[in-house]
C-alpha cells in the first residue's frame, strides 16, 4: 500500500491511525499541501481530486478518508474499527461525520487560506473562526457521547473507554486528529469530559502515537 498524505492533514492522520490499528504496512509518500504540491501534475495525474489522503492498493487509487477507512475495515476486518451490528455502525458513522463533515470542512487548510488571502481576514479573526466552529462541533460530539453512555448504562453494558465501546473505532480515528488541531489552534477544550477521556485513552495506544504528526517523516515544527 502507498499512502499519499501530509503530516498536518487531519484526514491523512485518520487513515494513518486506521492502518496502524490493523497492522497494515504502507509506504509513506508526502505531499506538502502548504507548498502546493497537491496541485502539481505529478500528483493530479494520479489523484482526480488533487486531495490527500490517497491510498493506492491492489492497483486502485482510493480517496476520501472515510471511504478509505471503511474499505480497510471491509477488506481487513480484524481488528474491526466498525461495530458488527447495523445500529452500532450507524452510531459510529454519525460520530465520525460530526467531525469529518461538520467541523473539518469549515476549518481545513483551503478554507483558512481563502479567509486570509482572498477575504483579507486577519490572523486573529481566522483563529476566532476556527475556534467557533471547532468548539461548536465538539460540543455536539460530547452530547452524542453522553447519550451513548446513558444508553450503555441502561443496557448494563460496560462503560465505553473510547468513543463507542471498549475498542477503538472509526470515530476515534476521526476524533484524535481533530483534538490535535484544536490544541494547535488553542481552542478551549474544557467541559468535554467524555470527548477528552476518549482522546486520552487513544493516545495510550501505539497505533495513535505512531500516526501523530511529529512521528511523520515530513514533519515540520
Amino acid at each position: 500500500m502507498k499512502l499519499y498524505n501530509y503530516f498536518r492533514s487531519s484526514a491523512s492522520f485518520r487513515v494513518r491511525i486506521a492502518l496502524n490499528l490493523k497492522g497494515l504496512p504502507f509506504e509513506y509518500i508526502p505531499v506538502h499541501l502548504a507548498k502546493g504540491e497537491h496541485k502539481k501534475s505529478e500528483f493530479t495525474s494520479i489523484a482526480d481530486e488533487g486531495l490527500v489522503p490517497m491510498l493506492q492498493t491492489d492497483g486502485e487509487s482510493l480517496s476520501q478518508s472515510m471511504a478509505i477507512m471503511e474499505y480497510l475495515d471491509e477488506t481487513h476486518p480484524t481488528p474491526a474499527i466498525m461495530p458488527a451490528d447495523a445500529l452500532g455502525r450507524a452510531k459510529v458513522r454519525a460520530l465520525s461525520q460530526t467531525i469529518a463533515c461538520e467541523i473539518h470542512p469549515l476549518n481545513n487548510l483551503r478554507i483558512l487560506k481563502y479567509l486570509v488571502n482572498d477575504l483579507k481576514v486577519s490572523e486573529e479573526d481566522k483563529n476566532t473562526w476556527y475556534a467557533q466552529w471547532t468548539r461548536t462541533g465538539l460540543e455536539a460530539f460530547e452530547k452524542q457521547l453522553t447519550s451513548l453512555a446513558k444508553a450503555r448504562a441502561a443496557s448494563n453494558l460496560p462503560k465505553s473507554i473510547y468513543c463507542y465501546g471498549t475498542t477503538p473505532t472509526m470515530a476515534d480515528c476521526c476524533l484524535v486528529p481533530q483534538i490535535f488541531n484544536a490544541q494547535r489552534f488553542k481552542v478551549n477544550l474544557d467541559g468535554l469530559p467524555l470527548t477528552m477521556a476518549a482522546h486520552e485513552a487513544c493516545m495510550k495506544l501505539d497505533a495513535f502515537i505512531k500516526a501523530q504528526p511529529s512521528n511523520c517523516p515530513d514533519f515540520e515544527a
